[in-house]
């Protein structure tokens, strides 16, 4: 038990390093666009005392060291600051989207999970069989298409026939499975482009997990490969899987900008989007440390489950 707890402290320490270096290349990205947010908002005909004036006001004439740290402590306490476009508090604009991209992200977990780790073990079960290769030639061409023509290709077959919208617009009065039936064509193009690297990861898995003596023994005393697989090789393939399921979760999550734009969904990646259209500069560096802070914590509880689920680890000599 002292060693989950020494290798959580060690990730998080890791994990916090991280996030720190990332943030400082956040604020350095956005201080190296050129212009400024006062030139956005008071256009070419502002005079200079105009601009100095808006400037102080929004603290821009402040180096860009204590901007930074400005900016940084009040993410921790939860003040992300205002909006320049909409007037309004960042948090409040973040939060009602992060509920929205969150849904997205679990529904297409919840359909590219189980279809991921099936199509695996069938695969793995039946390698070099007829259903083997054709799922590794599809899950092959899944991966090679980008979210965007993945999506457009669904709108075309799928919304384009009248069987699904080909934009989500919710509302307060949306109802449950009215959002699931909106929302089924962006998340179910997210579950193909995660699906085809979960499936190999598993099939991988389990194939390298077969070739233990301990599997050939127990299919030498009369077990049927399917209770084999599904009783001895799955819970010993379980490091490998969960890194792979959870770094797949992780670009969930990180990775709805282009199809939360595609589908009009309002998201945290719509609202990215539309931050940097309107150099809405803090909007966008509060998303893209969230989008980081989700990555980091994602893998940090990879980490750990695959420690816990791998005995070798667990007891390490």
């Amino acid at each position: 038990m002292n060693r989950i707890w020494r290798i959580i402290g060690q990730r998080l320490l890791l994990g916090v390093l991280t996030l720190f270096i990332i943030s400082v290349v956040i604020f350095g990205a956005t201080e190296l666009l050129p212009g400024d947010l006062a030139s956005q908002l008071l256009g070419q005909s502002a005079t200079k005392e105009t601009l100095d004036a808006l400037r102080e006001q929004l603290g821009l004439n402040l180096p860009a060291p204590i901007r930074y740290w400005n900016w940084l402590t009040g993410f921790l306490q939860g003040d992300f600051g205002t909006s320049m476009a909409t007037k309004k508090p960042i948090s409040e604009l973040v939060g009602a989207r992060l509920v929205n991209t969150l849904f997205l992200s679990l529904y297409a977990a919840a359909l590219a999970v189980p279809i991921s780790l099936t199509l695996g073990v069938l695969a793995a079960l039946w390698r070099n069989s007829i259903f083997d290769r054709a799922s590794n030639a599809v899950a092959l061409t899944a991966i090679s298409f980008p979210e965007f023509f993945v999506a457009y290709i669904l709108i075309l077959w799928l919304s384009q026939s009248g069987f699904f919208p080909s934009m989500v617009r919710i509302t307060e009065a949306t109802t449950t499975l009215n959002l699931l039936y909106m929302a089924f064509l962006p998340a179910l193009a997210l579950t193909l482009v995660v699906t085809a690297h979960m499936m190999r990861m598993t099939r991988a898995a389990i194939i390298n997990v077969l070739a233990s003596p301990y599997i050939e023994m127990s299919l030498l005393k009369g077990m049927s490969p399917m209770r084999v697989v599904l009783r001895h090789a799955v819970p010993n393939a379980l490091a490998p899987i969960i890194n792979v399921v959870a770094v797949n979760l992780a670009y969930l999550i990180t990775g709805v900008v282009v199809v939360e734009v595609v589908f009009v969904y309002p998201g945290l990646g719509q609202l990215m989007i539309d931050a940097v259209t309107n150099r809405d500069i803090a909007v966008v560096q509060t998303i893209a440390l969230l989008f980081a802070s989700a990555y980091v914590l994602l893998n940090l509880i990879a980490d750990v489950l695959s420690t816990i689920t791998n005995p070798r680890l667990m007891h390490g000599r």
